[in-house]
């Protein structure tokens, strides 16, 4: 038998846990639920020890911070039912540990106030009457609705949320103003038997609460991560040379971007380094106002005219407070641009050049090609000799055509000289014998596909017998 040896990198790469090093599945948890956190503390020896706070999270985005009193093994995805008043609540355990602490710290709770306890484990009993009060959540959003409709209440109740063991349901409602909901409050309480909470909500907060997708394809800010929500302004989206098209600044819950702030700080400080809107470059050429700036870029474009876009020239931000400078000097710039003497190489893309079905084309010449060869090549006497002969005829034909219209061109123009000068009549009443004169050429054109000699003959006939007709005969016709 042959020794197996134990390589030592094997060990390395996995934790005391048992599962191999980089992400943990105990840091990960469940992903069905907004504001899902990474524990990255989680596979560290010894982090549940220094702390008993625990994170636990309940319907959507509502979260609470409890007191692991009972000193329970808590893993991230454990259900747990923890104090509540009345009676207690269940949830899921999102952070445990130094990561629960720094949250709960983060999330500025009143001073004085202790956080609740963790009672156990969920069992089956617990279970049953959780999945029970859970499914009565929708039924009593839509009586919920009805009644404060009927009350004449201006408020939308957009959530309904029952505790774990099922004595108290709270509802979210979102109103512009402020809104007496007492009586509304005994008759929920009449209709549902169980006590009644209510918690008004933005339309922020709803958004986060239902979910979605951001038209940056990534899922929404406020049902991941974001927590607390500050104040959007137009003025954000002038600092960032954002159109101010309400369709594209708002997101799904009707209000301004919350990624508007994001970068606002970054421009604030790019601005500062940029010239300002009211400083009117003067060249010797004329004078320039500030069209619009790119702070990220550093560039300013400029324009003749402060009202339209007129010669617009784009220059560095340096290159500005130079002609500022020298402006307060009292010297003027002979271009607003700076002088290029030497022209930067063009680079050119040797794809572009040709057309990329240029291969095609040339195919398809070639099949012509070959079609028109198949047919000339069947012998002496086929379509190639016929072609031949037929070009030669009508060479001469045409050459005889020539001839006679420079003979009939001072006969034709002698004879209408009077019929000009004679009156508008006569021009009317010549079309009759132009339309008799057709006749003529149609004839002809059976004596061209017999042959050269034939038309020779036909041309002189047509020709020669219409335009008398036509010409000398036009004063007579009536």
């Amino acid at each position: 038998m042959t020794e197996v040896k134990e390589d030592k990198t094997t060990y390395e790469n996995y934790l005391p846990c048992g599962h191999l090093r980089g992400l943990c599945p105990r840091s990960v948890g469940p992903q069905n639920a907004p504001l899902n956190e990474y524990d990255y503390l989680a596979d560290v020896p010894g982090n549940n020890e220094t702390t008993q706070i625990v994170e636990v999270q309940f319907k959507n985005t509502r979260k609470g911070f409890y007191v692991n009193s009972n000193n329970l093994t808590l893993v991230k995805g454990d259900m747990v039912a923890v104090e509540a008043s009345p009676g207690h609540d269940i949830g899921t355990v999102t952070l445990t540990g130094r990561l629960a602490a720094l949250q709960m710290k983060k999330a500025n709770l009143r001073a004085g106030e202790e956080p609740k306890r963790v009672y156990r484990k969920v069992r089956d009993v617990d279970m049953e009457k959780y999945h029970e009060a859970k499914a009565r959540e929708h039924e009593t959003m839509i009586k919920s609705r009805q009644i404060a409709k009927s009350l004449g209440l201006q408020m939308k109740i957009g959530d309904v949320e029952y505790q774990g063991d099922g004595n108290k349901a709270i509802f979210y409602y979102i109103a512009d103003q402020r809104v007496d909901f007492r009586q509304l409050i005994k008759v929920l309480a009449e209709e549902f038997h169980v006590r009644i909470e209510m918690k008004q909500i933005g339309a922020r907060q709803e958004a986060g609460r239902i979910g979605g997708t951001g038209p940056c394809g990534r899922e929404l800010c406020c049902a991941t991560w974001k927590t607390s929500f500050d104040s959007v302004s137009t003025g954000v989206a002038r600092l960032q040379n954002i159109s101010l098209n309400p369709q594209k600044l708002a997101g799904q819950c009707a209000k301004l971007k919350c990624c508007l702030n994001y970068e606002v700080n970054t421009y604030v400080e790019a601005l500062k380094k940029m010239p300002g809107r009211d400083v009117v470059l003067e060249t010797i050429s004329g004078s320039f106002s500030l069209f619009k700036s790119d702070p990220l870029a550093g560039l300013v474009t400029y324009t003749t005219d402060r009202a339209t876009a007129a010669n617009l020239v784009t220059i560095p931000a340096s290159r500005a407070f130079e002609i500022i400078a020298m402006n307060k000097r009292g010297e003027k710039p002979d271009r607003l641009d700076e002088d290029k003497t030497s022209a930067a190489p063009v680079l050119t893309d040797l794809a572009e050049q040709d057309s990329l079905t240029r291969f095609d084309k040339a195919k398809r010449k070639k099949k012509r090609n070959n079609k028109n060869r198949g047919g000339r090549d069947r012998g002496p006497a086929g379509r190639g000799g016929n072609r031949q002969g037929q070009g030669d005829k009508q060479e001469r034909g045409d050459r005889q055509d020539r001839g006679e219209r420079k003979n009939a061109a001072p006969a034709a123009r002698n004879n209408a000289a009077p019929a000009r000068n004679n009156a508008a009549p006569a021009r009317n009443n010549a079309a009759p014998a132009r339309n008799n004169a057709a006749p003529a050429h149609n004839n002809a054109a059976p004596a061209r596909n017999n042959g050269a000699p034939a038309r020779n003959n036909a041309a002189p006939a047509a020709h020669n017998n219409a335009a008398p007709a036509a010409r000398n005969n036009g004063e007579k016709t009536t």
